[in-house]
């Protein structure tokens, strides 16, 4: 499995000037093979280099840094064409899909670029790397690394690493090719359900509370509704400097749950069943104050933080649907409305069974993994 570590860099000043003369130059390349791409049709990764293979060297680009601009342009459109086809920009004819064919693909001057090891080197025993820029090939910088981070880079790094630029700081992004482990027989599975006031309740009973990070993103939210109103120089400065921090918050709490779920799952040999929530935005109807809390929720993220560290401890993870695991009872299976007359509350109107609203769907979604599980192997062995 391909994993991302991401490393600090800590360049002098003259580094950091010929690595920002680099970023501006690649993407003004990449802007140029990207208009090219748009007035002649051409974006294949072959026929795209074909075509702009010699401007780009022209422009100060040496040869595998040309390479790797075409390919990024080339993805670039790729990931346009699926968005495209997939409705992500809307149907046929509406405004925001016309936007997005009607114009060449464009790039920050401070885009990521990919680089290989032809043109940028690691010397992890001393914790620097060297890499090509448009002043010649820089000296050795230092990096900042965990010991996890470096016994990773150490012994699975492979293929293309990313040069970012975020903020005032400079990182590389080294693609990892770790080995998944052997899966095991799971004994019953965890049951998460995922939500809004909590991030995310399991079968056992445990609750990520979502309080925090949705006080979090309304605080940031009006924040950055009085700064954009104002629009001063101090505001977009203050903007800039926000940009980004919300989401890295989310991330690092989705990190820290999924971590929790997976662990525990592996210490109890259990598998884990989440709620296949593909689409639910396009599905639910909400009013406008509760439509933005709904767009904001990071539930695509955690489930698959959940999944990666999931494959990497061996624990088997499955889909389940999620209709009605809110309203259906964990205890006889009863399914109504009226069994949840608060958003915290569950309680079966016909057994009478009663339990936090979030751990009964969290045990109904564990037993659809039981069965799922049950029949998908089921089938496996009959084959």
């Amino acid at each position: 499995m391909k994993l991302v570590v991401q490393v600090k860099l800590l360049p002098d000043e003259a580094t950091e000037a010929a690595l920002r003369e680099t970023l501006r130059l690649c993407n003004r390349a990449a802007n140029h093979a990207s208009r090219r791409a748009f007035d002649t049709g051409i974006t294949g990764k072959t026929s795209l280099q074909r075509l702009v293979y010699g401007d780009l060297k022209g422009a100060g680009l040496s040869a595998q840094p040309a390479i790797h601009v075409t390919r990024k342009v080339a993805g670039a459109y790729a990931t346009l064409k699926a968005n495209l086809k997939a409705g992500n920009y809307g149907r046929e004819g509406s405004k925001h899909r016309a936007a997005a064919e009607s114009r060449p693909i464009r790039f920050r001057k401070d885009a990521a670029q990919p680089f290989d090891d032809r043109c940028l080197s690691w010397q992890t025993d001393a914790r620097t790397v060297s890499i090509w820029t448009t002043r010649g090939r820089s000296g050795r910088i230092p990096f900042e690394a965990s010991a996890d981070q470096m016994k990773t880079l150490t012994e699975h790094r492979r293929g293309e690493s990313d040069l970012v630029h975020r903020g005032r700081n400079w990182y590389l992004y080294a693609t990892c090719e770790v080995p998944e482990a052997d899966p095991i027989e799971p004994d019953g599975f965890l049951g998460v359900d995922l939500g809004i006031a909590n991030i995310a309740t399991t079968s056992d009973g445990t609750v990520h509370a979502g309080k925090h990070l949705n006080q979090v993103r309304h605080r940031n939210r009006r924040l950055r509704q009085r700064l954009q109103t104002k629009g001063t120089k101090s505001a977009k400065r203050l903007l800039r400097k926000l940009s980004g921090r919300e989401a890295r918050f989310a991330a690092d709490t989705n990190h820290r749950i999924s971590k929790q779920i997976v662990t525990e799952a592996e210490r109890t040999s259990r598998g884990i069943a989440l709620e296949d929530l593909g689409g639910i935005r396009e599905r639910v109807r909400l009013r406008k104050p509760q439509r933005v809390t709904l767009h904001t929720w990071s539930f695509a993220q955690l489930g698959a933080y959940i999944a990666y560290k999931a494959l990497r401890a061996g624990v088997p993870v499955v889909c389940v649907d999620p209709r009605y695991t809110s309203q259906g009872c964990s205890a006889c299976g009863h399914i109504d409305k009226k069994n949840r007359p608060a958003q915290a509350i569950f309680c079966c109107t016909s057994c009478g069974f009663a339990e936090h609203a979030d751990v009964n769907a969290a045990r109904n979604i564990a037993a659809r993994g039981v069965a799922g599980w049950a029949v998908s192997h089921a089938a496996d062995d009959a084959a």
